[in-house]
């Protein structure tokens, strides 16, 4: 069971579409919800030659939220990294993010033109896409996310050793309530032992939200990894 909600779109500006950005929001929320809250950080996150996909996520139960429905990525047992995932659930949205970026493909935007990223439970799932459905995508970004201590994201890279990895930004908030700081800079070291380079910031002050600093550091990373050609 997975089926994904309405996408939204903020379409490339320029005259060419040679690259996209998938950006998958949080729990309980939306592929309008998230775009809204980016332009609100960011009023022109927008690119001449990329487009910024945001799709919604299937409406499922969630264990969490007492199994009440809600529109999320895959079920979690707990949120907390000291959990099992549930790998049934994650193996149902993997299905619907290589939809995605498989159709991205044959539009003639090749995986290394991709970059995957998102907030909380979205970035989570950036996470999942970029280390386990396909490391041939430019590069990924987590904004408040966290993987579980014995993720499989972890053991795919272990067992994939030699094969190229994408480069990770992770962006977190110290004074984050919902997803600790250190889950999120213990889930980065993780990845960084098993070879993933990338970059950590802290924000400083910054609870579980999105804030302009760091969306500009996101967009300055999409630039970096996505030039224009």
């Amino acid at each position: 069971m997975s089926r994904l909600g309405a996408l939204h779109l903020t379409q490339h500006t320029g005259p060419k579409h040679t690259g996209t950005v998938i950006f998958f929001h949080g729990s309980g929320s939306s592929g309008a919800d998230i775009k809204e809250w980016v332009r609100l950080m960011v009023a022109n996150f927008s690119f001449p030659h990329l487009k910024v996909m945001y799709p919604t996520a299937p409406l499922q139960p969630y264990t969490p939220a007492g199994g009440a429905m809600s529109n999320v990525w895959f079920d979690r047992a707990d949120i907390t990294p000291d959990v099992p995932e549930k790998s049934d659930s994650i193996a149902n949205i993997e299905m619907e993010v290589k939809k995605l970026i498989n159709k991205e493909n044959s539009a003639g935007i090749p995986s290394n033109r991709i970059i995957v990223g998102g907030f909380s439970m979205g970035g989570a799932l950036a996470f999942h896409s970029a280390y386990c459905w396909d490391r041939n995508v430019a590069a990924a970004f987590a904004f408040s996310s966290f993987l579980n201590n014995n993720s499989a994201v972890f053991n795919e890279i272990k067992n994939a050793s030699g094969t190229r990895l994408p480069p990770l930004l992770q962006i977190h908030g110290d004074s984050d309530d919902l997803v600790d700081w250190e889950w999120g800079h213990g889930t980065f070291k993780t990845l960084k032992e098993l070879g993933v380079q990338g970059e950590f910031h802290t924000m400083e002050r910054l609870g579980h939200s999105l804030n302009k600093r760091g969306m500009r550091t996101i967009k300055d990373w999409i630039e970096k990894h996505l030039p224009e050609i």
